[in-house]
């Protein structure tokens, strides 16, 4: 890696030096295009919905090698969580509620979203901030955009554009945690006044706040582009490589206690709870994933109102995560018992590795017309995706026979699941904002999408099926209308009115881990929105109040299937209401604040929850049902606030931010038995900027991450089950909590040329 870096290095200085002296007489200014991007999915000034951009510069000053999730964690109604405790590996987000699942994301208008999961993982794009040009957050329904999860927020994100002089970057950070961090950035400029070509390589390193969850992450950007006065054709592509050590189990309460760094995944032994016991840890439980993207995008202007966008794409993804399991029954994974006279050996410890080998490819298009008074956008995309799960058994251990001996690890290397998931997806849209008169416009977005889920082969342990086998094809024909005003009251104030409609289909495991005879089925969300906007050179506030009206929507509901895996069941009725505050205020150039609090109820209608009950013995009992009435949903805080307050003098910048994030419960009863505390973290931002003339410029950067050292635990989950006695039932809660870092830093150095 270390040689690559050099080199990639070394041609950009030598790419530079070339092309410096020419790019300096270039001028792009009879340039009109925009740069590439599939603009159909992103929202205007007009559109009358709640959205946030993030600019480039906001993004580069947050950016320290953290995941994207915490460079975004000031804006509205987000809730940012990291497994490994302090930002880099696994990471969370949640917007409204809603969890990633939910939350549609492109990059350049291209899906995101795992087709099968709808999750985004950001860990397979290590450090993709460093290469975007900026983005858009979406909240409730949002625009039309392609692909999946658009229920309940959108991030559409794009790369940065071309750059048209040549430049070289280099970014190196250390942080607590033993967190290091290495970019190397450049660009040869315009070449023939016509061709560009920008890269970036990147490598991080971080042991984790939580003990032994390192992460180790690579990561490339590659653009290469011809532009004209009409016309830009540019090839992209990025990947990462990663391989993280799993804290995906949480800590036990009593772990909080008395040691909340605590890791128990990869124990090599366990009580008769489940409970790891003893000080060994396999060492080579991780995740390990490559993922791969290519995008060919065309940006055509037909004329003064026409312009055309389309890209094609691919997307390659191959990994697998390996395990040590404790006291695994043979059956479970098809292995004949080991007869040894007279003893029958049923089970041991064993390792195990569970790979998924992917390929998502498509193509996406829009075409904007834009005049006086109307603006038109007619777009949609048709995308394909195969996936092959499949796991195997590697090593048995621990090998009992009589007389006792303990044997070295038996190699299997035995498959014991083999089954695909293959989806089709294609949408189609039009939306269109038109000036009824000079202030006020209507607007109106259309969108039809069709889906073909396809699931066969032999099932794994966590997938429910009597016969051992998959064998489901399901379709979804979803109409989508959204319409709504926007009233320009004067130059300063506007107001905005909305109404859309959303679906999603389930997931695949909402369809693999539900016994029943009764397959889930497709959510719907009706989102009302209404705004008032004001700003001025000084000071500007927002308003958007919005009511999230669902019908089957998709919650655990305390259910688990023959193996363990937690189940959910649509519900008929849920909403999520609240209102959005944001506030801002910049009495001078050098100083500004910004502000903004989400105020909230989420509530599901008549929530029935279903605990599972076990004798003393742990014989399995009929389930208790619980009618509980109207429920809080879970991981939807009533009350989320920022603030951020900024003071920027010439080189010297500085930055004081405030989260608060309100009680969250853990599931969808209510209890308090079962909800995390509310929490308010403070980090603080220095910068100093060093120009060194023509020779370019340093910047230092230090960002100290809770600073007043505020313990909290920012998600969890909870198993719960009732041990009847034979007179009356006591109720048991298996948690796992993921606390977060206490006070940390992360420093910088950034080289611009």
């Amino acid at each position: 890696m270390k040689k690559v870096f050099f080199l990639f290095a070394s041609m950009l200085i030598a790419g530079s030096v070339a092309h410096a002296q020419q790019s300096s007489k270039d001028s792009l200014t009879t340039i009109r295009l925009s740069e590439v991007q599939v603009n159909g999915v992103r929202a205007s000034s007009n559109t009358p919905i709640a959205f946030t951009n993030v600019t480039k510069i906001e993004i580069a000053k947050q950016n320290f090698g953290q995941d994207l999730p915490f460079l975004l964690a000031m804006t509205p109604s987000m809730v940012t969580t990291s497994d490994a405790g302090a930002g880099i590996g696994y990471t969370g987000i949640r917007i409204r509620g809603t969890d990633a699942s939910r939350i549609n994301v492109t990059i350049n208008g291209i899906p995101v979203n795992d087709a099968e999961s709808h999750g985004v993982f950001w860990v397979n794009m290590p450090d993709l901030a460093s290469s975007l040009g900026g983005l858009q957050i979406q909240r409730g329904v949002g625009s039309s955009t392609n692909g999946a999860g658009a229920f309940g927020a959108s991030i559409n994100m794009n790369t940065e554009s071309l750059n048209q002089k040549a430049n070289v970057e280099a970014n190196v950070g250390y942080g607590s945690f033993n967190t290091y961090r290495l970019t190397l950035k450049g660009g040869s400029g315009l070449i023939a006044k016509h061709w560009a070509i920008d890269g970036r390589l990147s490598s991080i390193h971080s042991d984790g706040y939580v003990q032994r969850a390192s992460s180790d992450l690579n990561a490339y950007f590659l653009q290469a582009g011809y532009i004209s006065e009409k016309t830009i054709v540019k090839f992209i592509t990025f990947g990462g490589r990663e391989r993280t050590y799993h804290a995906w189990n949480g800590i036990s309460p009593d772990s909080l206690l008395t040691n909340r760094t605590y890791n128990p995944a990869g124990a090599m032994a366990l009580d008769g709870y489940g409970n790891p016991i003893g000080k060994n840890f396999y060492p080579d439980q991780t995740d390990n994933y490559t993922q791969t993207n290519y995008q060919l995008h065309l940006i055509h202007s037909l004329n003064e109102a026409w312009t055309i966008n389309s890209a094609l794409h691919y997307t390659k993804g191959l990994g697998y995560y390996q395990e040590y399991k404790v006291g695994q029954y043979y059956s479970t994974y098809g292995i004949d018992p080991i007869i040894q006279a007279p003893d029958t050996i049923n089970a041991s410890n064993l390792t195990r590795q569970k790979w998924l080998n992917n390929d998502f490819a498509g193509a996406v298009f829009s075409a904007k017309y834009t005049s006086e008074k109307l603006s038109l956008v007619i777009g949609g995309g048709a995308n394909h995706y195969y996936g092959l799960h499949y796991g195997k058994v590697l090593t048995l251990d621990s090998l009992i026979i009589s007389p006792p001996i303990v044997l070295p690890p038996v190699a299997v290397n035995k498959e014991y699941y083999n089954n695909y998931g293959r989806k089709s997806d294609a949408n189609i849209y039009v939306k269109s904002s038109y000036s009824i008169v000079d202030q006020l416009s209507v607007y109106g977005d259309l969108q039809y999408r069709y889906i073909d889920y396809q699931v066969k082969g032999k099932n794994g342990e966590n997938d429910y099926n009597p016969n051992g086998m998959l064998d489901f094809q399901k379709y979804f024909h979803f109409f989508n209308p959204k319409g709504g005003l926007n009233y320009d009251v004067n130059e300063h104030v506007k107001c905005y009115a909305s109404v859309a409609v959303g679906h999603r289909e389930p997931t695949r495991s909402n369809f693999t881990t539900d016994p029943t005879a009764s397959a889930p089925v497709a959510e719907r969300l009706i989102d009302y929105e209404l705004g008032y906007l004001i700003h001025n050179r000084v000071f500007s506030v927002g308003f958007n109040a919005y009511y999230m009206d669902y019908r089957n929507q998709l919650v655990l509901n305390g259910k688990i299937n023959s193996v363990g895996e937690a189940l959910t069941t649509n519900i008929p009725l849920s909403y999520r209401t609240g209102v959005e505050i944001m506030l801002g205020v910049k009495p001078t150039e050098w100083l500004s604040w910004t502000g903004n609090v989400t105020l909230s109820q989420n509530k599901i209608i008549n929530y029935a929850e279903y605990v599972a009950t076990f004798d003393t013995l742990w014989n399995p009992l009929p389930e208790v049902e619980n009618k509980l009435g109207n429920t809080p949903i879970a991981f939807s805080p009533s009350i989320t606030g920022n603030s951020n307050l900024t003071l920027d003098f010439k080189q010297l910048s500085f930055a004081f931010q405030t989260m608060y994030v309100g009680k969250q419960y853990i599931d969808n009863t209510g209890s308090e038995d079962r909800a995390l505390k509310a929490y308010l973290v403070n980090n603080l931002r220095v910068g100093y900027l060093f120009d060194l003339g023509k020779a370019g410029s340093i910047g230092l950067n230090l960002l100290v991450n809770n600073v007043l050292n505020e313990l909290y635990v920012s998600n969890a989950w909870v198993y719960s089950s009732y041990t009847n006695n034979g007179v009356s039932n006591a109720r048991y809660d298996m948690k796992g909590l993921y606390p977060q870092a206490t006070r940390n830093f992360l420093l910088n150095l950034v080289y611009k040329f």
